[in-house]
């Protein structure tokens, strides 16, 4: 053998969302120092990050009504000391800063030497693979969101005219089924509201073809800027855009052919119709749109090694899909949105807050001094790390490592992953073991972790 590379091994630890705001290489509680040396033992090791890398004077506020989420530029260096190596940064959180906040975070992760993909100074650069050279051979990123607002997609190049900074998106249209009852009401508030004339109208104006919904039939219509569909009962069903999942495959079968190992990301917010239909809170849902499902099983086809999910901010199951991994969201991995420094007027103004608020009173009146949101439900502190290793490129064993967060501990401390243990391991590998069953997939509990050899 004359490069290692040839063997097909490979270690690669997975994680979800970092929302980071403090100092990591600080600390050295054992749980936490364990943690790290798994992440670190690994070849590589990849996580979402989320928000824009960059000081107070780069980029301006956008338009959200989430965290606005910024990680100062220094703070990369914690990420290496943990073992980070490679990161997608394509998410809804991306273009919180604008198109300077995406352009600050490319260039300050290229001097802090961290490979990333998902976002790009325009489309092409943001759909293209970031790659990270390892011993074990060079690894591939294709990042993507699903979940992102209509101007924080990168656009395209022209001959006579520069692209636009963003994200790589991967769009989705949603169908929801309606009994005849309901449908016929739909179609009757339609007409008396005039949204049929609106469309009308719109046909003989300056509208795209691919702006205005076509014709519809006697079974079919668009309410609300949604399509319904008449059948026999409710009913939600998605699917990807065929463009954007077109032009993503292409990247992935392009890095198939220019790396040894290929990693397909997808951050979102969208949920399947079983979870969205029953759950009441969000730690309830269990299960990504169809979409999402049909687009990781394609990624396989088209070359990926493992497809990584995360953006729920709460673990999934794992499906092995031809012998390879598909971990439908890993959750959080470093979950320090809390502690942001500074929020721009639009924050303050959604909760009547004026000038002389504070960061800390945003976030009170936001979570309503912690009942609502992630600060009062465990589920979203409580997540996964995963390990899965390769031998000549067989896929041979995944490794799932609970985190614990701090659910109920005061803003300084929560937020910073440490392996779990007791009750909280327990609840965590119980969900990924019930879960992945619904995929076919056997997890062994053995040790406070979760095994899965296929």
């Amino acid at each position: 053998m004359t490069y290692e590379s040839e063997s097909g091994d490979l270690t690669i630890a997975l994680s979800g969302d970092i929302m980071l705001t403090r100092r990591l290489a600080v600390y050295g509680e054992e749980e936490f120092t364990r943690l790290r040396d798994i992440i670190r033992g690994a070849d590589c090791a990849f996580a979402n990050l989320e928000g824009s890398v960059r000081d107070w004077d780069e980029g301006t506020p956008g338009i959200t009504q989430g965290t606005y989420m910024t990680t100062r530029p220094a703070l990369l260096e914690d990420l290496k000391w943990l073992g980070l190596g490679i990161v997608s940064c394509a998410n809804n959180h991306a273009f919180d800063y604008g198109e300077g906040g995406v352009l600050a975070t490319i260039r300050h992760l290229d001097e802090a030497g961290i490979a990333h993909a998902g976002t790009g100074a325009n489309l092409a650069l943001a759909r293209a693979p970031g790659y990270l050279d390892t011993p074990k051979g060079r690894v591939a990123l294709i990042a993507a969101t699903a979940t992102y607002r209509p101007w924080n997609k990168a656009g395209e190049q022209r001959p006579d005219m520069g692209g636009r900074p963003g994200v790589n998106s991967l769009a989705s249209e949603t169908t929801y089924g309606a009994d005849p009852q309901s449908f016929a009401e739909l179609r009757r508030l339609g007409a008396g509201l005039g949204f049929d004339r609106a469309r009308q109208r719109n046909r003989g104006h300056f509208y795209s073809d691919k702006e205005v919904p076509p014709e519809e039939d006697e079974d079919e219509l668009r309410f609300l800027g949604q399509r319904f569909v008449k059948g026999n009962g409710f009913t939600i069903s998605t699917r990807p855009d065929e463009t954007d999942m077109a032009e993503n495959l292409k990247w992935i079968a392009e890095a198939r052919r220019q790396a040894d190992w290929v990693v397909a990301s997808l951050h979102y917010h969208e949920f399947g119709a079983k979870s969205l239909m029953a759950a009441k809170t969000r730690t309830e849902i269990e299960e990504p749109a169809e979409f999402i499902i049909t687009f990781a099983r394609a990624a396989i086809d088209a070359g990926a090694d493992i497809f990584v999910g995360h953006g729920p901010h709460i673990p999934f199951g794992v499906e092995i899909y031809k012998g390879r991994p598909i971990l439908y969201s890993l959750g959080n991995f470093i979950f320090e949105n809390e502690t942001v420094e500074h929020f721009p007027s639009d924050a303050y103004q959604r909760f009547d807050l004026g000038p002389e608020a504070t960061p800390a009173d945003f976030l009170d009146a936001r979570s309503a001094g912690g009942k609502k949101g992630h600060a009062a439900h465990s589920g979203f502190w409580e997540n996964i790390v995963a390990r899965c290793r390769f031998e000549g490129r067989k896929l041979i064993e995944i490794t799932l490592h609970p985190i614990d967060q701090g659910f109920g501990r005061p803003r300084p401390q929560r937020g910073r992953p440490m392996l779990a243990r007791g009750e909280v391991a327990a609840r965590v590998l119980e969900r990924i073991k019930r879960i992945s069953a619904g995929y076919g997939t056997e997890v062994e509990l053995i040790d406070g972790t979760g095994v899965i050899r296929p």
